[in-house]
């Protein structure tokens, strides 16, 4: 059998020795921008017939091309087409064996642009269709709160600051505080894409190109709303994968929050929610465990997007302009931030419906304890006793009550006016669960009506975007 003729490298002509081997295992990113391969193809499809209108290649020379290309786009997606080392990257594989597919004219393919060039639109193109698929995934997990806040919209439970008992609230005010949090991280995410969606092709390796090529023209071929307009910037701007990376950190710190409640309300401890079976698992050793794995991964793979987000800054921190090898670093970071993500919204989205929320144990701690103080600290208030004086004798009356191994049920009218003269008939009208959430019918507060006002507007926000 005849051995293949080594491929060549496009710039074998200045060097006098081949790579070493070793060298080209280093400097190979395949294995990891092998992904980008249908961006690549689009936009070299995009380049050809760019070429063509500019006259540099024929009509006939760009249908062979695009010919060529669409056939290795199958070969690649059917898995096909066998990578080697000598390949470098995504760009000359598929490059490579176009020209093993269409010939000599398959040198063409890369007039008027570079590498440089070529990666920065792959990379765009591929966060525009993630970013799109990500918001996407928000939205699901969105829905999966609102669904669930609804079904439990009759739900009141203990609201926390430093995780200590604070106010009544209602559970759906407190799932809707996580659907307000993934709405700004969609509203950052829908912002990064704007930055995202910009056409850098046509910018060469650093100063442009020599050809009369219409950037604009190739931009509204792939879709493009505006074209980068400067050469040096285009190919050496990642700051859109720092900002994709940025905002998909801030998703993770809020799935991870949420993930953290999940194990506290599902623990023995509180007993607030039962975790679907299905989304936990249990002990190797231990027959009774019933562990919440999912959300604890959840937790755990923020740390992970952090950390890509601050390897991506610091491969950048130093760089003259304009393009550097360094940049090659960029792919994995928001590669496996994205798949992450992608992964955590699916198992919300999907965790969330399953859940069996324990109604009477999350009413019964909004009944016990002190929960209803700053009710009391708020009758004085408005009976004319300054706030700060009237925090003071609601502070010593549960003093007095925990001193005495109760709590402020049972409260008398002559219990409170040893504390103070202001309380009248009507101070334990406001010892009631229900009183206090009623009374936080402002925007945005935990009054039934303002709740179920938002579930409404949040539902149809949601359908409308479906």
């Amino acid at each position: 059998m005849k051995r293949k003729p080594e491929q060549k490298k496009p710039w074998a002509g200045r060097f006098r020795q081949n790579t070493d081997p070793k060298v080209e295992a280093f400097t190979s990113s395949l294995a990891v921008d092998c992904r980008l391969y249908r961006q690549d193809i689009a936009g070299s499809i995009a380049h050809c017939r760019t070429l063509q209108q500019a006259g540099v290649l024929t009509r006939r020379e760009a249908e062979k091309l695009i010919a060529g290309l669409h056939r290795v786009e199958r070969e690649i997606s059917e898995g096909r087409l066998r990578f080697t080392p000598a390949h470098e990257d995504i760009h000359m594989a598929i490059e490579a064996r176009l020209t093993e597919l269409v010939g000599a004219v398959g040198g063409k393919l890369h007039t008027g642009r570079s590498r440089n060039d070529q990666v920065a639109l792959d990379l765009r193109l591929y966060l525009r269709e993630e970013v799109t698929s990500l918001l996407a995934g928000l939205r699901r997990f969105q829905e999966s709160l609102v669904e669930l806040a609804r079904r439990e919209s009759s739900v009141v439970m203990p609201g926390y600051t430093h995780l200590q008992r604070a106010q009544p609230v209602l559970l759906a005010h407190h799932l809707l505080a996580y659907v307000e949090m993934a709405e700004r991280d969609r509203g950052r995410l829908r912002d990064a894409l704007r930055r995202i969606n910009v056409m850098p092709l046509g910018s060469g390796a650093l100063a442009g190109t020599n050809y009369p090529l219409d950037r604009e023209f190739t931009a509204r071929l792939l879709g493009f709303p505006a074209v980068s307009q400067n050469s040096l910037d285009a190919v050496s701007d990642r700051d859109f994968v720092v900002e994709t990376l940025a905002a998909l950190a801030l998703v993770m710190t809020h799935a991870s929050r949420f993930a953290e409640e999940l194990v506290l309300w599902s623990s023995q401890e509180f007993g607030f929610v039962e975790l679907s079976d299905a989304f936990c698992t249990g002990s190797s050793m231990m027959p009774q465990k019933k562990n919440p794995d999912v959300p604890e991964l959840i937790r755990a793979k923020t740390g992970r997007v952090y950390g890509h987000l601050v390897a991506l800054l610091t491969v950048l921190k130093g760089l003259p302009l304009s393009y550097n090898r360094d940049l090659q670093e960029d792919k994995s970071p928001i590669f496996d931030a994205v798949d992450t993500v992608r992964d955590v919204l699916g198992m919300l989205a999907s965790l969330v419906p399953g859940l069996s929320v324990r109604r009477a144990t999350m009413a019964r701690a909004a009944t016990e304890g002190f929960l209803l103080a700053t009710e009391l600290a708020d009758y004085l208030a408005l009976k004319g006793v300054p706030f700060r004086q009237a925090h003071a004798v609601v502070g010593r009356i549960v003093r007095d009550r925990l001193d005495r191994g109760k709590d402020l049920t049972g409260l008398t009218l002559d219990d409170l006016r040893k504390f103070s003269p202001a309380f009248e008939k009507d101070a334990l009208d406001v010892l009631s669960v229900e009183g206090a959430l009623e009374r936080k019918a402002q925007i945005g507060g935990t009054a039934r009506k303002r709740v179920e006002a938002r579930l409404k507007v949040l539902q149809k926000a949601l359908r409308a975007e479906k």
